[in-house]
């Protein structure tokens, strides 16, 4: 039975693993769980599959859940904050993290999981864009396996199953569109918080969705491929692809493209992350071609959507400058949902940092948590 901790389960990836989980409990135990505000979701949880760790972020939820377990003598062990996060990435008898953490705290409790030997299924896109050079290195270091949640580094992973990574040509990153696709600027001035939200495809969380919708999201995983399959710049591609059935593909050497279809459910590569080595049965609907009918491919629009042409050039950079990006977009897409600033005011804003600070190839927590606070301070200072 493999021995499993969640950090972030009452978000969307946590919510779709602990549904994993159930489906097939006699191979897995829930050891761990950590949250941040959702209380009423962490007691559910608890009821349900009575965690022995959890981990607070917020204050006031971990008082309640403290408080919880107090009246209804439940003994579990609750622990606060970013301690409490990289207590239960650590804890001995976890075999499995599952990080799913929306943002930058990811990184962190991921880098001491890696040094306490534990394998990852990596929900947590930041952690390899801000932190990709050192948390590959520490995982080959400590012979830990990153397990990639997305479907999209997931459909990869499969295809890449049994081949020799430099017979890699390129990878083919599908993405949705998102709910703006084939709009232009004009369109994008005047969208508004739940417009964006609005995703055609996916139940995502919000920073997510609206990642989804500046492509933002497809950038972080451009960055995120490059370092998951060690994979040049140039030889990542993204295509549109609306009706979401293909995860996305690689083009070999010998010009052979291999892709992984499935239905648009998250489940499935969870599944496989959790399951890996061995593949079981589904708990996802099969897919129907028939009823498909057709699959079309489109090429992204850089310039509107330019989000997505700057998280290529940070990451051509290098250096710090992805977590430049990160930070920038982190702190603007907070500000939009908060609607303080405009839709295309993201992308103005992610440019504007990557112009105003200095990159340096210096790369380590200490000076990635130190960018990361700059550029925040530097955007709530100006637009706050």
């Amino acid at each position: 039975m493999k021995k499993i901790s969640i950090l972030g389960s009452t978000g969307s990836i946590g919510t779709q693993t602990l549904d994993v989980i159930k489906n097939q409990n006699k191979d897995f135990n829930l050891i761990a769980i950590s949250a941040n505000k959702n209380y009423n979701k962490v007691i559910e949880i608890i009821r349900e599959f009575s965690p022995s760790y959890i981990a607070i972020t917020d204050e006031y939820a971990y008082n309640k859940i403290k408080n919880y377990c107090a009246l209804n003598n439940e003994t579990i062990e609750v622990f606060f904050g970013i301690k409490g996060l990289i207590k239960i990435a650590t804890l001995d008898e976890v075999d499995l993290v599952v990080t799913s953490i929306v943002g930058m705290v990811g990184l962190i409790p991921t880098m001491e999981a890696i040094k306490k030997g534990k394998d990852i299924a990596l929900a947590n896109k930041e952690t390899l864009v801000v932190g990709g050079d050192i948390v590959i290195k520490e995982a080959k270091k400590y012979n830990v396996n990153i397990l990639p949640v997305d479907s999209e580094h997931g459909a990869i992973f499969q295809c890449l199953k049994n081949e020799d990574k430099l017979s890699i040509k390129n990878i083919l990153l599908t993405a949705s569109g998102g709910p703006f696709r084939g709009k232009n600027l004009e369109y994008l001035k005047s969208v508004t918080v739940e417009d964006a939200l609005n995703h055609p495809k996916w139940n995502m969380g919000k920073k997510i969705s609206i990642d989804s919708a500046t492509l933002m999201n497809k950038g972080l995983e451009v960055i995120e491929a490059h370092h998951l399959f060690n994979v040049s710049y140039d030889n990542i591609e993204v295509l549109v692809h609306p009706e979401s059935i293909v995860h996305s593909a690689i083009e070999y050497i010998d010009n052979s493209v291999i892709a992984q279809l499935a239905v648009t459910d998250m489940r499935l590569p969870i599944q496989y992350a959790l399951n890996y080595p061995s593949r079981v049965p589904g708990i996802v609907s099969s897919l129907n071609l028939f009823e498909i009918g057709n699959l079309s491919f489109e090429k992204p629009d850089y310039e509107t959507f330019k989000c997505l042409k700057l998280a290529f050039q940070s990451g051509k950079a290098g250096g710090l400058m992805p977590t430049i990006l990160n930070a920038a977009n982190e702190a603007s897409v907070d500000l939009f949902l908060n609607r303080k600033i405009q839709f295309l005011d993201i992308g103005d804003i992610i440019e504007e940092c990557l112009n105003v600070f200095e990159n340096s190839y210096t790369i380590d927590i200490e000076s990635i948590l130190d960018i990361d606070n700059q550029v925040r301070n530097y955007i709530t200072n100006k637009w706050c």
